[in-house]
């Protein structure tokens, strides 16, 4: 309480934070009116104990308005206090203090005299004659009534709260930055983020470059750095840019913003029409006096001594120029930004390699075959992602197409599917039927999944599950079908010649690596010629989407025109990557193939040579290819006598390469022998092996084919 030297109680202290609305303020606020009331004297005059009690305690000023809000009494003034001399009493408060909006003060004090209800910190900006700065100062209004409850005046009270704001403000922009600089994973849109944050809530004009390099990846040099390194335009947001966004320039030597990356401390840049460093830099000294700017602050994107860039930051016109605290905000602001350049850096880096390494894994130039026309259509979402095909050519007229999808993106996605790629063509050189092939292929995915699980805690692949999907279909040319197995894909379609689209019903194994052994069942459909299978990773083929209508329209189309007619209906669905994979098929031409039933008897062998011998007169191969050709038949018939089982059958076919095959109803499997010098036989596959570009075995329900591979032309 406040007591005066008779000892008599004549007030209250009262705290600010009292005062300033946080608890009773207009129970504070009347006691205040009343406290001061009670120094009216009996002729209406004013005495000052109360008022200078008041601001001799306290680090506001105090003032004592009359009904004309004229200035009749000014508190103890002090240098941490508003400069209002005590030679001010008389003038009007708004004036005195250089209010920016005088008349709604005046108002606004007006209606505190009116009605009697305070009105409590209101914060306004002023400019006191003598200051150049432009303050805030938190005003509250107190109505002081006479004896006969008649409003006699206002009780001002006035606090500068500039620094106060100003922090407030600057953490303000430092949690804007944070909140909306950093989900990005690209360099140029962090860039942009910070330039629409920070503008204009911090300055007028901001300006970002970043070292070129940086934005490809590449590692940031160390400062200082070099004058001859490049730095991308990244983003601006002002008035006058100096240079358009995306240019690559270096910076001119002998500025503030090289000087930046030498040492990577921020700089407070006055704008003075007669600096040095303005001649060095025409355009943006151009720039600047267009944009009316009065203050730069140039901060470094620095991160453990890398330097990445620079940020200027412009006030211009009417905003106020920076002050030596703002170098804090910038350092923070760039801090920030710095470290989400970073990661967006990172990110980028890793991207590039794992589309680099899929690119590496992924077939470069597929290989055509005569019995299947194909094309693909790839819609690369963001990252690398697992989706991958292949077209295999195997041996009798057959073709393996395969598509699949890792779930993933990234390096470790990339090979993992690199991983799978490989298996499948190791297991399609052994001529397994689709569905061994594909418990084959999970099998080593599920190997691959406990590496994975047995990784550290602390490896991030460690959590990661490997999920992946495949389909394989093998087309038989000379037969005319195709027989598909899917793991976790969707069902394929048919287009049909006539431009009937149709699904081809494959029940659904497991995903690769799954959980359990359930089997993964294979269907067999005939396939005109001029049928075309449509494969995809995702629900391209979803029955009411775009693509299946597209499909059956362009059902004469070339496959390239129909995969880029696809592409142009799904130029929105880049959320992720889809792969589609289109295989026209042909029929295999009946006079090159030749097939006759042998009896399982010695004179087997000899049937089978003349047949071979004139089968190739036939077709015009060379006399040397067609001996060779007839040593091999008589060697795998010969075998098939002796160890097989009936019905005995060869078979000849002449594409690209001879195929001989000797189909027999045994499952033994042949293997080759290393013969001794006295042994009299056991060099029958030895022999084939030696003579032929290529040579298996493939098992059917029934028995099993034994096949060899020469090199011979076309027929003429």
């Amino acid at each position: 309480m406040l007591v005066a030297q008779d000892g008599r109680v004549i007030g209250w202290s009262v705290s600010a934070e009292e005062i300033f609305g946080w608890s009773a303020q207009e129970a504070v606020g009347k006691h205040i009116g009343e406290l001061v009331a009670s120094t009216i004297d009996g002729e209406g005059g004013w005495t000052s104990a109360i008022v200078e009690a008041l601001s001799a305690c306290s680090p506001m000023n105090f003032h004592v308005l009359d009904a004309e809000l004229r200035i009749v009494q000014v508190g103890e003034v002090s240098a941490q206090k508003p400069a209002c001399p005590v030679s001010a009493v008389g003038g009007a408060f708004p004036e005195v203090y250089g209010l920016a909006a005088p008349a709604a003060e005046e108002q606004t004090a007006r209606g505190v005299l009116r009605t009697g209800r305070p009105v409590l910190d209101r914060v306004v900006r002023a400019r006191v004659p003598g200051d150049p700065r432009t303050r805030q100062y938190s005003i509250s209004y107190i109505r002081v009534e006479n004896l006969h409850h008649d409003a006699a005046g206002l009780v001002v009270i006035a606090l500068d709260v500039t620094d106060r704001v100003r922090a407030v403000q600057r953490l303000t922009v430092l949690e804007a930055v944070r909140d909306s600089v950093g989900g990005q994973l690209d360099v140029i849109a962090v860039c942009r983020a910070l330039t629409d944050t920070v503008v204009p809530g911090f300055c007028g004009v901001a300006v970002v470059e970043v070292i070129d390099g940086v934005v490809r990846g590449e590692d940031p040099p160390l400062a200082p750095v070099h004058g001859a390194v490049q730095l991308l335009r990244a983003a601006f947001r002002g008035v006058i840019s100096a240079h358009p966004v995306g240019e690559v320039s270096r910076l001119p030597d002998a500025t503030p913003f090289s000087r930046v990356l030498t040492d990577l401390r921020p700089r407070l840049v006055p704008l003075t029409p007669d600096a040095l460093w303005l001649s060095a830099d025409p355009a943006r000294a151009a720039s600047i006096a267009q944009s009316d700017a009065n203050s730069l602050i140039v901060a470094p994107l620095a991160l453990r001594g890398q330097a990445m860039g620079i940020v200027s930051f412009y006030r211009r016109g009417s905003e106020e120029p920076f002050e030596e605290g703002d170098l804090d905000l910038t350092a923070d602001v760039c801090a920030h930004a710095a470290l989400s350049i970073d990661n967006a850096r990172r990110y980028t880096r890793e991207r590039t390699i794992a589309a680099t390494l899929k690119r590496r894994l992924l077939p470069q130039r597929p290989a055509a075959t005569p019995e299947v026309d194909f094309a693909h259509l790839r819609l690369p979402g963001p990252g690398a992602g697992g989706a991958w095909f292949d077209v295999i050519e195997l041996s009798g007229a057959r073709t393996a197409l395969v598509l699949g999808d890792v779930a993933g993106r990234g390096v470790a996605t990339a090979t993992t599917m690199g991983q799978l790629r490989t298996v499948i063509h190791s297991l399609a050189a052994l001529d397994l039927e689709p569905d061994e092939l594909m418990a084959r292929l999970s099998d080593t995915a599920a190997r691959l999944a406990s590496e994975r699980a047995a990784l550290p805690a602390g490896d991030s692949l460690q959590a990661e599950p490997l999920t992946a999907g495949c389909l394989i279909a093998v087309y038989d040319a000379v037969d005319q079908h195709c027989t598909i197995v899917r793991a976790g894909l969707s069902d394929p379609y048919v287009v049909h010649p006539d431009g009937r689209a149709a699904v081809v019903p494959v029940p659904e194994g497991p995903v690769l690596a799954g959980p359990g052994h359930a089997p993964f069942p294979a269907t067999t459909v005939a396939l005109p010629a001029g049928s075309t299978l449509a494969f995809s990773n995702e629900d391209l083929l979803m029955p009411t989407g775009k693509v299946v209508p597209l499909l059956a329209k362009g059902a004469e189309d070339s496959l390239d025109d129909l995969c880029d007619t696809v592409a142009y209906a799904l130029r929105d669905r880049v959320e992720s990557e889809k792969l589609l994979l289109l295989a026209r098929v042909k029929a295999f031409p009946a006079d090159r193939v030749m097939i006759i039933t042998l009896p399982t008897r010695n004179e087997a062998a000899p049937l089978a040579r003349s047949a071979t011998r004139h089968q190739l007169a036939t077709w015009n191969v060379e006399e040397e290819e067609a001996f060779t050709a007839e040593l091999v038949v008589s060697e795998l018939v010969g075998n098939a006598v002796r160890y097989g089982a009936s019905p005995l059958q060869l078979r000849l076919v002449l594409d690209r390469h001879l195929t001989c095959e000797v189909y027999d109803g045994a499952q033994c499997a042949p293997h080759v022998k290393h013969a001794r010098t006295v042994d009299e036989d056991g060099r029958g596959l030895f022999i084939i092996a030696s003579l032929a570009d290529n040579w298996g075995t493939r098992y059917g329900p029934d028995g099993k084919t034994v096949w060899a591979q020469l090199s011979a032309g076309p027929p003429s």
